[in-house]
């Protein structure tokens, strides 16, 4: 028993000499990580130090907080400029290029490409379309200004390097210069050339500014979409529970969704994935020589020139917007939601005054042919314009009963006679409506929300 209690009391006094050692070897070890400090449950008081930070819209942002001596708080409180948030907002508006040297040092191709542009600019060729976009961009910025959600972002609000009247001194013919950076419009539909949507990105609207009436009975592939929520403003509008406020925000809706399914019954309209055309702020078609719907353009990018028309007519405070079908060819990764150039690298050239009447589905051999006779009318291209094809897959015929072709040849004929090639190839109204009286969608488009649109920003 003695040996026991011997043993347990050396296993103690071992412990407690362990312990002893412990207590002057860790303390440094311990004090390597400081112990957190509790959140605290109230906000910090915030210092009057410069805080710089950068807003999701590319503003850059500097606060500052100022306090005065004031009287009590119970009198403070009930003044409004106690407490007060001034807001100054800073914007440079940029100088346009103006010689076809400062065009060049953005785009250095350009003078190449088109080597006429350098004998069209006068002493002084800014467009005074120019002044007008940044003026309509700063009565933005005035008029949201106490809504930073809604303001102008830094690439929205620099996005166009220059907008100038330029001429020929030879053959007269007059353009308008844009350089700028490169937006997406997959806007349009079209049931006569495709029957089936090609889909409702964010702000997706199914009518362009070119237009034409419709040569098929064949529904437009979004009118079920706009009809059901016409419908569906209609039915909330008739309920006795909808509050005043309500029924004033659904008058506004169900006019313009009215108007929207007329406009989709009648008419129809280019389409962003197949058809080349560019979109010009509403602004630019006003004034003198105004850019109309229908005019002939040119896009150059790198060392291509693409032909194109104007195809729809945006906001005035943007600029620098092409059909997703332009995009793509530019850069493959382009969509909706993915512009094909973000640098203000893209020359626009439009031709105003130069729309063929009465509009009608594109013709795209027709277009290259325009496009190639302009070129020439500002001093020629040292490469050929980019040829587009067409990829819309042709309406079935109406089956073998059909009249045969004349020649096996496809190959385009000179003869004057000829009737025009159209790139999407219709027959006459009566013949195409006999084809296609059997097409119809299989189903409307999947649409969650209404296709009236608000411009991108």
């Amino acid at each position: 028993m003695l040996v026991i209690l011997g043993a347990l009391f050396a296993a103690i006094v071992y412990r407690w000499i362990s312990l002893e050692r412990l207590q002057r070897v860790a303390p440094a070890e311990i004090l390597a990580t400081p112990t957190p400090e509790p959140t605290p449950t109230r906000p910090p008081v915030i210092t009057g130090k410069l805080d710089t930070g950068k807003l999701f819209n590319g503003i850059t942002l500097h606060s500052t907080v100022e306090t005065l001596s004031g009287a009590d708080a119970a009198t403070e409180r009930t003044q409004p400029e106690s407490y007060l948030l001034d807001l100054k907002l800073q914007a440079r508006v940029p100088s346009p290029n103006k010689t076809i040297e400062e065009l060049a040092k953005v785009s250095p191709q350009l003078p190449t490409l088109l080597p006429g542009l350098a004998s069209m600019f006068s002493a002084d060729p800014v467009s005074p379309l120019y002044a007008q976009l940044y003026d309509s961009k700063v009565r933005m910025l005035h008029e949201n200004l106490a809504r930073l959600d809604l303001l102008l972002s830094r690439h929205n609000f620099f996005d166009c390097q220059t907008v100038l009247q330029i001429q020929h001194p030879q053959t007269h013919r007059k353009a308008l210069l844009l350089q700028a950076d490169m937006d997406v419009d997959a806007d349009g539909s079209d049931a006569d050339r495709m029957p089936v949507g090609t889909g409702t990105p964010a702000n997706f609207k199914p009518s362009t500014s070119y237009r034409w009436p419709k040569k098929t009975p064949a529904p437009n592939p979004y009118l079920a979409a706009t009809e059901s929520a016409l419908k569906h403003a209609e039915d909330e509008y008739a309920l006795a529970t909808t509050a005043p406020v309500r029924k004033r925000e659904l008058r506004n809706t169900i006019a313009q969704l009215r108007a929207e399914v007329g406009t989709l019954q009648k008419y129809s309209f280019l389409i962003g994935a197949t058809d080349p055309f560019i979109v010009v702020p509403g602004a630019f078609t006003h004034g003198d020589d105004p850019v109309k719907p229908g005019d002939y353009a040119l896009v150059v990018f790198g060392d291509s020139i693409y032909p194109a028309i104007v195809g729809d007519v945006g906001p005035n405070d943007k600029v620098g917007e092409a059909s997703l079908r332009i995009a793509k060819q530019i850069n493959a990764l382009s969509t909706p939601y993915n512009r094909p150039v973000s640098d203000l690298k893209v020359t626009y050239v439009i031709f105003p005054g130069t729309a063929d009447k009465p509009f009608g589905p594109p013709d795209l051999e027709k277009l290259q042919a325009r496009c190639e006779t302009l070129v020439k009318e500002i001093g020629g291209a040292s490469v050929p314009l980019h040829h587009w094809e067409n990829i819309i897959a042709p309406s079935p015929t109406p089956g073998p009963t059909s009249t045969p072709l004349p020649s096996p040849s496809v190959t385009p004929s000179s003869s004057s006679t000829a009737s025009p090639t159209f790139a999407f190839p219709i027959a006459s109204p009566a013949a195409t409506a006999s084809a296609n009286s059997t097409l119809t969608p299989t189903g409307s488009p999947a649409v969650t929300r209404s296709p009236v649109k608000k411009r991108k920003p």
